[in-house]
């Protein structure tokens, strides 16, 4: 498929609304799945950090 201009491409034969909310959605996604893990790890091991000063402090 080919478009004649950069604004073709982006209506997508006005379907452009359609594609590129679900490319951003996808995106979004992917971007979660690798953030919030990382999230939790962090969280983790400052939970873990503090219950070791708690424990040495007795």
């Amino acid at each position: 498929m080919s478009f004649a201009s950069v604004g073709d491409f982006i209506a997508m034969g006005h379907h452009g609304v359609y594609v590129w909310t679900s490319y951003g959605i996808c995106l979004a996604v992917l971007v979660l799945n690798v953030a919030l893990p990382i999230l939790a790890r962090r969280r983790y091991l400052q939970q873990e950090a503090r219950r070791l000063r708690r424990e040495n402090a007795k």
